[in-house]
């Protein structure tokens, strides 16, 4: 009976340890629910959002993205200010309320420069493309993937960081341990300092058949403060 019992046992342990996953194992799982039809690399299409915070008025965004064509155009309105983005390879260009030639002064109050606008491409290119943009270069995959509760429920948490000419935050992504769908994420600029911010994602989104979190509700982890949410649709 004893040897029967620790046979069991070594099983168990066997078949446990055939279960663990890797990081890049848990990231080829998360890509396949998320854009299961590979077609991310050769995306190009349009989205708009609407992003509501305490206190302001909302802000409505359309968003044009074509990877192939190296092409990025960013259309925002908040109350009667309407300002425009595009990025074309290495041109850009910028507008205020249908003005292409600002002055100086409008440039400089509502950051109308190509730093800003490379800025907006690089930031809508990687949150709408999580978590495909995790194999981009520079990325860095722990292979060690960790389980986590995070506001009552279990994840796989993978734990990305990235070569330094490419960012210097520390990202966890929580993905549903069954459909290993991306429902929440998180960085710190300093994880000793608790600073950074949390993002809830729930619902989704189909844009070019790839399933994107509808609703991304964004809160800062020292203190759990409430920042907005991000509100995703495929038509106006």
């Amino acid at each position: 009976m004893k040897k029967i019992t620790t046979l069991f046992l070594l099983l168990v342990s066997i078949t446990l340890f055939s279960q663990e996953i890797t990081g890049d194992e848990l990231l080829e799982k998360a890509i396949n629910y998320h854009d299961p039809n590979d077609n991310w690399s050769t995306f190009s299409g349009e989205f708009f959002v609407l992003m509501e915070t305490p206190k302001r008025s909302p802000r409505k965004s359309r968003i044009r993205i074509n990877l192939p064509e190296q092409y990025f155009f960013l259309k925002a309105a908040r109350d009667t200010i309407i300002t425009e983005y595009a990025v074309h390879k290495t041109d850009c260009s910028f507008a205020i309320n249908g003005n292409t030639n600002p002055s100086e002064v409008l440039k400089k109050q509502y950051s109308l420069n190509c730093e800003r606008a490379k800025f907006m491409k690089n930031y809508y290119t990687y949150l709408y493309g999580l978590p495909m943009k995790l194999k981009d270069a520079g990325t860095i995959i722990n292979q060690k993937v960790a389980k986590k509760t995070f506001k009552g429920k279990e994840y796989l948490v993978l734990k990305a960081t990235y070569n330094k000419e490419v960012g210097k935050d520390t990202w966890y992504f929580y993905f549903d341990p069954k459909t290993y769908a991306m429902e929440v994420y998180q960085f710190f600029k300093d994880e000793s300092k608790n600073d950074g911010e949390y993002i809830l994602l729930s619902g989704l989104e189909t844009i070019n058949t790839i399933k994107m979190p509808k609703n991304r509700a964004w809160y800062y982890n020292k203190d759990n403060g409430y920042l907005g949410t991000d509100i995703l649709s495929a038509k106006q």
